[in-house]
């Protein structure tokens, strides 16, 4: 699989600092039932990298050190992790707020039936991955059956509250593109996912995501592989809005990878990039040893993809 790192670290992007840590984003690993071809983490039924226990009660402790009030659990398919439900008890009966990115279809999984019933039981935000509300372009992007699989676990979820209004039970889904385009704008895509999903099979949830693809690991090796990794670094870059700078993810969070080395966010973990651009790997362990978060931010020509258009981040279009 060809990599786009190199490419990408010869950038002109404008340097940001961190303003606070609000959030902690910790990749459970990259185990996944799935092997998608946008997905960024090139995670996938075969790969074997998981975190252990040890560092899951190493960034409990900086959570309580540094008051961070939010868990976001990223993988990989995150629940497929032996200690997730350890650590989903433990943050949350600390009243930290947890979220999970889930990709829904784990949930038809043999072995995974709990996943709905834990994740409400606890209180835990929902974020479902569900690429488009057309049955041929999910299983264009993810695979045969995967859109059934998606929509009989979103609507268990609702059935389980999640959705539902004065529930206290939040889902929200992600879009992506299927290809090198930027996502269309988010308000109207959502009007559309509420009003077909609720039309077609009774689906109902709080909020859209639409995030952008970024041009590294496996959707990056596509894109060089097809010959549209400039034409695609071109629409990114021509697309730039200043604006979007002041909301990425990256000024209030820190990114964790399943060995506890810190990054400035899920994409730099996945490129390599230190947190605050160190020379060398930044731990979990020095978090609690310093009361600092460095401000620098590490920044490459995959940042015009926060940044295109509405702006996109974990959280959705940021204007």
């Amino acid at each position: 699989m060809r990599d786009t790192l190199p490419l990408l670290l010869d950038t002109d992007f404008p340097a940001i600092r961190r303003d606070r840590l609000d959030t902690l984003q910790m990749n459970l690993g990259y185990l996944c039932n799935l092997a998608c071809l946008h997905c960024h983490v090139a995670a996938g039924p075969t790969r074997k990298e998981l975190m252990d226990r040890e560092t899951m009660e190493i960034a409990l402790e900086v959570i309580a050190r540094h008051d961070i009030g939010t868990l976001d659990l990223t993988g990989g398919s995150p629940e497929m992790n032996p200690h997730f439900r350890w650590l989903v008890e433990t943050a949350t009966s600390r009243g930290v707020h947890v979220m999970d990115r889930l990709n829904p279809t784990i949930m038809r999984e043999p072995g995974y039936e709990w996943v709905g019933k834990f994740l409400a039981r606890h209180g835990v935000e929902a974020i479902a991955s569900l690429p488009c509300y057309s049955k041929e372009n999910v299983d264009a992007q993810r695979g045969n059956g995967v859109f059934e699989a998606s929509i009989a676990a979103l609507q268990e979820l609702n059935r389980l509250g999640y959705g539902e209004a004065d529930s206290g039970l939040t889902l929200n889904l992600v879009y992506n593109p299927v290809g090198a385009s930027l996502p269309p704008p988010q308000a109207a895509l959502e009007e559309d996912y509420k009003r077909l999903l609720h039309e077609e099979f009774g689906i109902v949830f709080n909020a859209l995501f639409t995030i952008t693809n970024m041009p590294i690991k496996r959707f990056g090796a596509v894109l060089l592989a097809k010959g549209q990794y400039d034409g695609y670094m071109e629409t990114l870059r021509n697309a730039y809005r200043a604006a979007n700078l002041k909301n990425v993810m990256c000024r209030n969070l820190v990114s964790v990878d399943y060995q506890g080395f810190l990054y400035d966010c899920d994409f730099n973990q996945m490129l390599g990039l230190p947190l605050g651009g160190s020379e060398q790997r930044p731990h979990l362990r020095q978090l609690l040893e310093s009361g600092d978060v460095p401000r620098r931010i590490a920044v490459g020509g995959h940042c015009y993809g926060c940044t295109a258009g509405q702006g996109s981040s974990c959280g959705g279009a940021l204007g």
